[in-house]
């Protein structure tokens, strides 16, 4: 299938290309130069000035490329291609911007050597690298799954010294990120949104080439295994082209709803395992399964057939995280270990900023320093009750969704459903302007299987983006948790795009927060924004109740 939407790469594009080029290879010698070095807790003071400036050079010079071509590459390839190019220097780099690595390689250490790294911090476990792992990590429990602590021990088994430890966690990330790669254009088309600027948003993003590539950060896995997971649902055939637009079945013929049944029972319980083994990598990809829930509901949205395939999609999720949980032979302890990430105090937490601005104020009169856990309690609350309200709203507009007046069906409905086409189902895709006859699905009805589509990758974005928002902690990589579905699905980019571009510019080479620097003006700075925006965002419901 020819894709739609392609152009030929201008000059401006090649600039473009070669520019992010520049600063990847910039950050590569930042790295070696000032970067999250093995002993460079130990060997080093401060931050050397010429690891700083080609930092800041090359970041400044990869957000640059990929912001000019937020509206899209010329196409999907060429956007693969490019983004594999400023790979190349990231994968041959030390870690960059946060010595996470070390803490992955030394769990992965004491669970190799006999111990439990969900009981005791790698100090206590005696890891021989010890002095790699920053040392607000070393007395920390792992709060990762027990998937990912089986990965690690492998890195360590395959790797056998620090550095060859290092690499095997880095061809992990590399791995989730092609799998991130290999979904994100079936992703967008099945959302209606063109492949080559979703891909580009996601793969060319700094965020993912520094801190998932040259970090290594987990996150890499469980976006490749989330993604892959949500490709899986979203790709299934219907259960009739008829129940894509809420109208009647046909019967069934000779069997073969059967055996499609039987085919569909399966995707649907591979795609809960492999979302079941995202969350055992990372804990947040949890808010996601309540849209994965309803992505894999085939035919009309009613409770039943929620709860049959909610059901066998629940059933794989579980079963992932069982058995890993059981390999792993630490049974759930892993539970108590996803509270640790929560220990660092930081103002690119908006929670966490409130709350620390509210202790400033209070220390100033005496009163005790509660703000912080105050606020995030309240913020973790507030984000239990926005997610159930997010995927009630989601759930409602599949059940009754709008459907255009009869003259606007007779003129242009067609033509639009027929637009989206190339975007939509596989179904849909069979040719370049519509599905085929011998299919018996409308134009209409390809439009509504893109709606469905679009709407649950949508709730499970917005849902990441609330998580990330009002999480205790914000890391400028967990930025790309809701970055890889809205890229996808979202009609207006710049509301995530800013965020991301201004995190890629929050952590230093050696893995130092910025925002250590200026504790205090930070703090008072997000919780003005938080204010402003929390003032908007009523006035905008005000305004939508107000009788027109």
């Amino acid at each position: 299938m020819t894709e739609t939407g392609v152009r030929p790469a201008s000059a401006r594009d090649r600039r473009v290309r070669y520019v992010g080029l520049l600063g990847a290879v910039a950050l590569t010698v930042a790295a070696y130069t000032g970067g999250a070095l093995p002993d460079s807790i130990t060997t080093r003071a401060g931050h050397p000035f010429p690891a700083v400036l080609l930092w800041l050079l090359g970041t400044t010079a990869m957000v640059g490329a990929w912001w000019t071509l937020r509206a899209g590459a010329p196409s999907t390839g060429w956007a693969l291609r490019t983004a594999a190019l400023w790979t190349v220097p990231l994968l041959v780099s030390a870690p960059l911007g946060s010595r996470d690595l070390y803490s992955y390689a030394c769990q992965g250490w004491a669970y190799a050597d006999g111990g439990d790294p969900y009981a005791t911090g790698v100090a206590e476990a005696g890891c021989p690298w010890l002095d790699a792992v920053a040392p607000v990590w070393r007395d920390t429990a792992a709060p990762y799954g027990p998937f990912f602590v089986l990965l690690a021990a492998l890195a360590v088994v395959l790797g056998g010294t620090l550095v060859g430890t290092l690499a095997v966690l880095r061809v992990l990330a590399v791995a989730g990120l092609l799998l991130a790669a290999f979904c994100l254009p079936g992703l967008a088309r099945a959302a209606g949104v063109p492949p080559a600027r979703a891909t580009w948003l996601v793969l060319a993003c700094p965020l993912v080439g520094v801190h998932l590539v040259s970090g290594a950060h987990n996150d890499a896995v469980m976006l490749g295994l989330l993604l892959l997971g949500l490709l899986l649902l979203v790709r299934r055939p219907a259960r009739s082209a008829g129940a894509l637009s809420g109208a009647a079945a046909p019967p069934p013929v000779g069997g073969v709803p059967d055996a499609a049944r039987g085919h569909s029972v399966a995707v649907v319980l591979v795609a809960g395992v492999l979302l079941g083994l995202a969350v055992s990598v990372k804990a947040t990809a949890v808010v996601v399964l309540p849209f994965a829930a309803l992505a894999a509901v085939r035919g009309r949205y009613t409770v039943a057939a929620l709860l049959r395939d909610g059901g066998t999609l629940a059933t794989g999720v579980l079963g992932a995280l069982l058995l890993s949980s059981l390999l792993s032979g630490l049974g759930l302890g892993w539970i108590g270990g996803l509270g640790s990430s929560g220990d660092t105090v930081q103002w690119t937490s908006p929670p966490t900023a409130v709350g620390m601005l509210v202790d400033y104020l209070g220390e100033a009169v005496g009163l005790p320093p509660v703000g912080v856990p105050v606020a995030r309690i309240l913020a973790l609350t507030l984000l239990a009750v926005l997610l159930v309200l997010l995927w009630w709203r989601t759930w409602s507009a599949l059940r009754h969704p709008r459907q255009p007046d009869r003259g606007q069906r007779g003129e242009h409905g067609d033509a639009r459903a027929a637009d989206a086409a190339p975007y939509g189902p596989p179904a849909a895709r069979a040719t370049g302007n519509g599905p085929p006859a011998a299919v018996g699905v409308s134009p209409s009805e390809v439009g509504a299987g893109v709606s469905r589509h679009r709407s649950v990758l949508l709730g499970a974005g917005l849902a990441l983006a609330l998580t990330v928002v009002l999480a205790p902690v914000f890391h400028p990589w967990y930025a790309t948790w809701p970055l890889a579905l809205l890229a996808v699905t979202a009609t207006r980019t710049i509301w995530f795009l800013v965020p991301s571009a201004l995190a890629s510019f929050l952590a230093l080479p050696d893995g130092t927060n910025v925002a250590r620097l200026v504790k205090a003006p930070g703090a008072v700075a997000m919780t003005l924004l938080v204010s402003v925006l929390a003032v908007r965002f009523l006035s905008r419901i005000r305004r939508n109740r107000e009788p027109r």
